[in-house]
């Protein structure tokens, strides 16, 4: 062995011990892990920490969720847990986990597992292992298969997951082809590894997710929609997003966000629309304050999604998109009805792409107020996410034109607080409540009612608030021109 590869395999050992004592001083100090390893060890079964507990503890960063394996089966593991545990959850039995509490620690205990999925289902099909370095080598990436047993705090590492963690790179603990094609969402939770803990993806992991992203069609689309939404929410969700679109397991799921790899800007200012999307994610991550917003997130990846369907060039040779807000609202209601996100979820991110241009008719302060209240009416309890979707969106290179973009939007915003502090805006209702309508119409419940209110609230916007003789004075205007009442 040279000189500087004896330096580096003792650099690399040193790493490992300080690595190890931090994962030792940490159980250490955490009485629940070690008691419930002498719980185990006393009813003659192994306990391990195992997975992302122990490649978080080696990060810094281990919270309240503990992952543990062990080779009790289920009903051996209730044994050892009742009267200790303050509360014991049996969701996970069917795949051998059986969960727990334990002061303020969710613990969750499975039985080691040799699982393989049928390469048709959907589900994996499983049987118990009997060993720790098979439980291990079933799992996703080497930085997840690694263990600290209980309560020895002797630490396991068959695959080299310490070095892939230190090289932050992921591997996995067999052939990528054998590992995905046991479960072809580990390929999804590759690219949401890269974005959460900004790790890359070996080579041959990279090879193997282009030559299998068709794979990904076994899985049910709520198990691909949990995986996208923590891989959007990650720390770094772009590096994420150009793994999923360079090998092809966008086109899979979201292949509206692959589409606008092909769209070029109408300004030119960007690569393509595709790169433009990308810069508006990452915008909108700066403007966010208590955390990642996935609706703020979604709204600024699909916001131009309808562009490839709405573009025109014009005689002049000038690209246009004309309406592609309406067309990108249709698209990503039906992109996330299909990935079973919640109706109000989507509901909520569809709005902002619907409203995502509406500033750009504002210009120079030309808007009435009556456009205004409406532009703040029609945003509801998104106003705020619009503001930030809006702001982010304007990706121009042109300093001067962005400044103005800037300038304009915030006299925007002071116009709407200004209005707001006069008039209530996020309560618009019209002047007259429907008990009142029908008193002065003379009619009982029903159509004529919601036509009258609509009409007031619409006059409401137009302008502002109106005293209660003028508001009855245009109800009864209203009334007779629609041939209502005497």
């Amino acid at each position: 062995m040279s000189d500087a590869a004896a330096s580096h395999a003792t650099d690399r050992r040193e790493l490992s011990a300080a690595q190890r004592n931090a994962v030792a001083e940490l159980l250490r100090v955490s009485p629940v892990a070690d008691e419930l390893g002498r719980r185990f060890a006393a009813a003659g079964h192994e306990l391990h920490l195992v997975g992302g507990s122990v490649r978080d503890a080696l990060l810094g960063r281990l919270g309240e969720d503990l992952d543990f394996c062990t080779d009790a089966h289920p009903d051996q593991t209730l044994d050892i847990v009742r009267g200790w545990a303050e509360a014991i959850w049996e969701t996970g039995r069917e795949f051998g986990t059986i969960g727990c509490q334990r002061d303020g620690l969710r613990l969750e205990i499975t039985t080691f597992r040799a699982e393989s999925y049928d390469q048709v289902s959907r589900n994996p099909v499983v049987e118990y292992g009997t060993s720790l370095t098979e439980d291990l080598r079933r799992r996703d990436f080497t930085i997840n298969a690694m263990a600290v047993s209980l309560p020895d705090h002797r630490f396991t590492d068959p695959y080299g997951g310490l070095a892939d963690l230190a090289a932050k790179v992921m591997r996995t603990p067999g052939t990528p082809a054998e590992s995905f094609g046991d479960d072809p969402l580990r390929m999804l939770r590759a690219a949401r590894f890269a974005a959460q803990l900004r790790f890359a993806v070996h080579p041959d992991v990279y090879a193997a997710m282009t030559r299998m992203a068709t794979d990904l069609d076994r899985i049910t689309a709520e198990r691909i929609r949990d995986e996208f939404t923590k891989l959007l929410c990650g720390a770094d969700p772009i590096t994420g997003l150009r793994l999923l679109v360079d090998t092809g397991l966008a086109e899979r799921f979201l292949p509206e966000l692959t589409g606008l790899k092909l769209e070029i800007d109408e300004h030119a200012q960007h690569k393509d629309v595709y790169e433009h999307t990308l810069t508006v994610v990452r915008n909108a991550i700066s403007y966010e304050q208590e955390g990642p917003d996935f609706i703020l997130r979604m709204a600024a990846l699909m916001h131009d999604v309808g562009k490839p369907a709405t573009k025109a060039v014009g005689s002049d040779g000038r690209v246009s998109f004309h309406h592609h807000e309406v067309v990108g609202a249709r698209l990503t209601k039906a992109r996330m009805k299909a990935l079973r996100y919640p109706k109000d979820v989507t509901a909520k991110v569809t709005a902002l792409v619907a409203l995502h241009l509406r500033f750009y008719g504002y210009g120079r302060g030309e808007w009435t107020d009556s456009a205004v209240r409406r532009y703040v009416t029609d945003a509801g309890d998104l106003l705020s996410r619009l503001h930030k979707l809006t702001r982010s969106d304007c990706t121009t290179r042109n300093r001067r034109k962005a400044a103005q973009l800037s300038a304009d939007y915030d006299a925007l915003e002071e116009r709407i607080a200004r209005i707001a502090a006069e008039e209530d805006l996020a309560r618009v209702r019209p002047d007259l409540d429907g008990n009142a309508i029908m008193e002065l119409l003379g009619v009982p419940p029903g159509p004529i009612v919601g036509r009258a209110w609509k009409y007031l609230k619409d006059l409401r916007l137009e302008r502002g608030p109106l005293d209660r003789d003028t508001a009855e004075a245009e109800l009864l205007r209203w009334a007779r021109e629609q041939g209502i009442g005497s």
